[in-house]
């Protein structure tokens, strides 16, 4: 398998193709097993995503679990990733790539966020990380330091290695 990063991403679409009959069943164990991790259960402050069509679906774990934890949402705002409180589906709207995005409740303590799972287009077992190719996440992820960051994804999406640079942040732990 070629090993640069646009031919990762290139390999991860043609694989999700090929799984797309079995991605709902995936997504619910996925979500499941995040249910229980311990780290979910002890965190009050959730860093979410709005899941596109070929991630793992998490619009139903977000309105299960908003009235009982702080569920953050990122919002595009020009290069950077801002992080708006979910305050249920009535209060989002379609915003940037087609994402939705809440409206209101914009959140800026990120010291506060105890859990943030995040997305991407592959991950390998050492919690390297590789994204859709515009910087969004890298931008971001270097301000939650002291947060346990969780990578998802589908088993498909977990591979050897993923090509890094040296502003790649490692998750500390992948979610499959």
């Amino acid at each position: 398998m070629k090993t640069g990063k646009k031919e990762l991403r290139k390999y991860i679409a043609e694989l999700k193709t090929l799984h797309a009959t079995s991605a709902t069943q995936l997504s619910a164990e996925i979500m499941a097993r995040l249910e229980t991790h311990p780290q979910f259960q002890q965190a009050r402050t959730v860093l979410m995503y709005h899941s596109l069509a070929d991630e793992v679906n998490t619009h139903d774990f977000i309105r299960k679990w908003y009235a009982s934890k702080r569920i953050l949402l990122p919002v595009v705002k020009g290069e950077w990733l801002e992080l708006y409180t979910y305050n249920g589906p009535d209060r989002m709207k379609i915003g940037a790539y087609g994402i939705e995005e809440p409206t209101e409740g914009k959140f800026t303590d990120l010291m506060q966020i105890d859990l943030a799972v995040i997305p991407g287009v592959a991950f390998d077992r050492r919690g390297n990380r590789l994204g859709r190719g515009k910087g969004y996440y890298d931008r971001l992820l270097p301000f939650l330091a002291t947060t346990y960051k969780l990578g998802i994804c589908f088993p498909y999406q977990l591979l050897e290695n993923i090509p890094t640079e040296p502003f790649d942040i490692r998750m500390d732990e992948v979610l499959c």
